[in-house]
């Protein structure tokens, strides 16, 4: 029987996970000089290898691609990668910190539990997403929080793909009623492609700088917040 709550995916990396906070692993490894702009490339390369893949019609899995990204950013910088440093790294992606209002966002959906349903909704890998959720020093001890994590790996393509969304869907029970499921991101091309799929969306403004995304302005999101916490609240509203 499909939920009478109210479905909300969040993304993980990005949303939740800051990527951004692996910088103090590449510090370690290349200095603080470079650590930040380092981390930054990391997660461009990583983004912007799942969308050639997805127009190119192949695939990799998130983990193969996350390691590509870190070779090219290391590249970019004209430094060498050592394999024992890759792996370093990537084992890294296993305990990335949480946003600063997260915590606060963790509170909410328990004291909303009865009218809340969460799921985790992500690129990567089942592997790779649980162990991101359980080894994160901030994640784990509220992974229980969300009835269940949903990733692409089984569809071989990655957001904003039509067919990732459609997933999260079915997986969530909520076929037909497609316009009650939320998606949260912090990436505007995810806020996008569920929006492009008939569903609902909660964009986190981080950097306060409202809906700037052009590529379709009709589907801008329903809720805009500087936080996962506020947005948390705005959807309660909203609904």
């Amino acid at each position: 029987m499909p939920s009478k709550k109210i479905v909300i995916a969040f993304d993980l990396y990005g949303t939740l996970l800051s990527t951004e906070s692996i910088a103090d692993e590449l510090a370690k490894v290349y200095g603080d000089d470079k650590s930040k702009s380092l981390a930054a490339l990391w997660r461009q390369y990583q983004l912007e290898y799942t969308w050639r893949i997805n127009s190119m019609g192949e695939y990799k899995t998130f983990s193969e691609i996350t390691r590509n990204a870190l070779g090219h950013a290391v590249a970019e910088h004209g430094l060498k990668l050592e394999a024992k440093d890759a792996d370093a790294l990537m084992k890294s992606y296993d305990a990335l910190h949480v946003f600063p209002e997260i915590p606060s966002a963790l509170k909410l959906l328990e004291e909303n539990s009865d009218s809340v349903e969460p799921y985790i909704f992500s690129n990567g890998t089942d592997e790779m997403v649980g162990n991101s959720v359980q080894t994160s020093p901030d994640l784990g001890p509220h992974a229980k929080r969300f009835k269940s994590l949903v990733t692409v790996h089984s569809l071989q393509c990655f957001k904003p793909d039509k067919r990732t969304y459609a997933h999260l869907v079915q997986q969530t029970g909520m076929q037909g009623r497609e316009g009650e499921v939320w998606v949260m991101s912090g990436n505007p091309f995810d806020i996008v492609g569920a929006k492009a799929a008939g569903l609902r969306a909660a964009f986190i403004d981080r950097p306060r700088k409202g809906w700037i995304d052009r590529l379709d302005e009709k589907r801008a999101p329903n809720v805009i917040a500087n936080g996962v916490d506020e947005a948390v609240k705005s959807v309660l509203k909203y609904q």
